[in-house]
């Protein structure tokens, strides 16, 4: 198994190569153990291009020796497309990787995943809404997967960690290169209570490129992917696309029609994508995993008003949005004094009801005016 496994990463080292190639290979000659025993003119006998046939003879097999090293080491493993432990829904996609490099828990891979992505510069309701969500679904039972990077990604990752339950960082490069480098912490954080899954061998650097490709796997190895912020040009769209046609469900939060990261969500949906606007909402779209947790409690942050609160309190909370409303637009639409609002605005805010944000202040979920 050690010997095939080391052919296995050298066909991953072969430019253009890809599991569905591999497989063919393997068809042909029986076992990679046996493709490898031939030589370079037996290869071109068989009608082996000759691009590959190049790669290989060159192959630089001290490197490949380096990762099998890396994964003798404590929770870290190596595993090929053949292997039995081979998250079984990742196998199944066209583009399935050869191998996969993991760090921490092999086993979180085969566990019900739920795949929440988004922009890399979300408000800060978007950031409270992705913490929200991972924490309630992760209490329920799905393993939290996403991408580790800023913003939307690292407050879902962050927030199945807070529910103690279990998340999934799919890297855009390999494991001696956490990107971005101030998530290294988070990281380690991710090994101890989930796994980092990477593509890519040992001295692969972050590119651009690299993240298009990651985001296959994200969507490939869930049930279903949320996005809750994001541009109409953004990497969660990929995500999203890639789980069409993986036939995984695609969720959207919707937002206002004024906050551009609201965009690529409303696109989504208008391309048939699940509304949700609580986590029954993804739930029953899953049903197996439904069935084993009948009773289910949103964990999001719900806000009852307070009984003390004034009249005119309430008819300023109905001028402000779930989305962000600036100072101006309150006064504008309650048609009371600048001092009047203010002062208004920090008793709402002392009571729960309202927060404040750059820019301005959002309504709170549960306030009711």
């Amino acid at each position: 198994m050690h010997k095939e496994l080391r052919y296995w990463l050298a066909l991953l080292r072969v430019p253009g190569l890809g599991s569905a190639k591999a497989q063919l290979l393997i068809e042909h000659f029986g076992s990679l153990t046996a493709f490898f025993a031939l030589s370079a003119s037996q290869w071109r006998a068989e009608g082996v291009p000759e691009t590959f046939i190049e790669s290989l003879t060159n192959m630089n097999w001290e490197l490949i020796d380096r990762d099998l090293a890396w994964a003798e080491q404590t929770d870290q493993h190596i595993i090929c497309i053949d292997d039995p432990v081979y998250p079984p829904l990742l196998r199944e996609i066209l583009t399935a990787p050869m191998a996969l490099f993991i760090k921490g828990d092999l086993n979180k891979l085969t566990l019900p995943q739920l795949a929440i992505v988004g922009s890399r510069n979300p408000t800060p309701a978007g950031i409270e809404i992705a913490n929200n969500f991972a924490a309630a679904l992760a209490s329920v039972g799905y393993t939290i997967t996403s991408g580790l990077a800023l913003g939307i990604d690292a407050a879902s990752h962050r927030g199945a960690l807070q529910a103690k339950g279990q998340t999934i960082a799919v890297l855009g490069a390999s494991m001696d290169h956490i990107y971005p480098r101030r998530h290294r912490k988070l990281a380690t954080q991710i090994c101890q209570n989930g796994a980092l899954v990477s593509e890519f061998f040992l001295d692969t650097q972050p590119r651009a490129d690299h993240f298009p490709r990651r985001n296959r796997i994200i969507s490939g190895l869930s049930l279903g992917v949320l996005v809750v912020e994001a541009n109409i040009r953004s990497g969660s769209l990929i995500t999203a696309r890639y789980a069409n046609e993986q036939c995984r469900e695609v969720f959207a939060i919707p937002g206002s029609i004024h906050n551009p990261l609201a965009k690529g969500c409303h696109y989504l949906l208008s391309q048939g994508a699940k509304l949700v606007e609580n986590i029954e909402d993804i739930i029953n779209e899953l049903p197996p995993l439904a069935e084993l947790n009948n009773d289910v409690k949103i964990l999001s942050k719900e806000v009852t008003t307070q009984e003390t609160m004034s009249r005119g309190e309430r008819k300023l909370l109905a001028c402000i949005d779930y989305g962000l409303t600036s100072t101006t637009q309150i006064i504008k639409r309650s048609g009371l004094t600048a001092t009047v609002v203010s002062s208004m605005l920090v008793a709402l805010e002392l009571q729960g009801a309202i927060k404040a944000i750059h820019g301005g202040y959002c309504r709170i979920k549960g306030s009711q005016s």
